[in-house]
Parts: structure tokens; sequence; C-alpha cells
């Protein structure tokens, strides 16, 4: 079985996660604080921006990310590694960013 090291950009922490698994599983294992919710690729809450590295998420394309966004990103709970990995997790796709922003504007236009 082939693994590969995952860096998170920034904390210092790497960990060795297989091909056949999902990061945040082995982030999950090895007590690596990484955010997530709802675990199946919906709520984008677990995303990283891959710095480097590639990755294989097939269920994206039916989930959260645009087809533009998972080449940059990764969300962890689906994502397995394809090679060593540098991952950003203080980094979101712009479709979060977007979503958020939208809120907060629609927040000050009810006040």
């Amino acid at each position: 079985m082939t693994e590969h090291t995952v860096e998170f950009v920034g904390t210092g922490e790497t960990i060795e996660v297989p091909e056949t698994r999902p990061i945040l599983q082995v982030c999950m294992e090895e007590g690596i604080a990484q955010e997530y919710s709802c675990r199946v690729g919906m709520c984008l809450a677990c995303s990283a921006e891959i710095v480097e590295g590639e990755v294989e998420q097939t269920v994206v394309e039916q989930r959260a990310l645009t087809e533009e966004e998972a080449e940059n990103y990764a969300l962890t709970c689906m994502a397995r590694p394809k090679s060593d990995l540098k991952l950003d997790r203080g980094s979101y796709p712009p479709s979060i960013e977007d979503a958020e922003a939208d809120a907060a504007g629609a927040a000050a236009d009810d006040d």
C-alpha cells in the first residue's frame, strides 16, 4: 500500500496517509485538529487549499466544489492523496467565501 506525506502549511503538522484512505480520517486518528462537519463532501468545512501535490476526490463533482475549485482545493473528508501533499487549512474555496459574504450582507440588510 502506497503512503504519501501530507504536510499542513504553517502548522508543522505532517502525517502519512495511504492512497486508499481519506485525509480527514487519518487526521482524526493522529490527533490533527482538522475542521469537519458532514464528512460526506457537502459542507466544505474540511476544505483545504492544495499548495502542492495531487488528490483523488471523485465524489466532489456531485457535491459542493465546482470543477475548477476541485483542482485547487481538497475536501479532506473525501480526498485521498495521489502524491505527497502540502495543504493550507486556512484557505477556503471561493464558493464558501462568497456564501459567507452573501450571508453577512443579508444580515446587515435586516438591521
